[in-house]
């Protein structure tokens, strides 16, 4: 998986790119987690993502923890296949998908 980080204030982009499970979910979590400090708004764009296992849901559930505390998350362009792993584990009714 790639992450890319775009810092704009207090605004942070993360897009992810390939699979986000078991292997790279950690990658994510440690990049979520020493990023988020000060931030008011976190966007995860999924547009290149193929594939999210419960591991990555779990790295987004907490992201989405945190954010709650100090600003808001907000994930944008969701693929057909992510979009239907968020409904089915109503993820869809969790997250702020644009």
């Amino acid at each position: 998986m790639t992450i890319t980080k775009k810092q704009e204030g207090n605004k942070l982009t993360l897009a992810l790119e390939g699979r986000l499970d078991t292997t790279t979910a950690p990658e994510l979590e440690t990049e979520v987690k020493d990023s988020i400090s000060g931030v008011e708004e976190l966007v995860l764009d999924l547009e290149q993502l193929e594939y999210m296992s419960s591991a990555g849901l779990r790295v987004l559930l907490s992201a989405q923890k945190v954010m709650n505390t100090q600003g808001k998350m907000t994930v944008i362009h969701v693929n057909e296949t992510i979009s239907e792993i968020f409904e089915v584990t109503g993820f869809d009714e969790i997250l702020n998908i644009e």
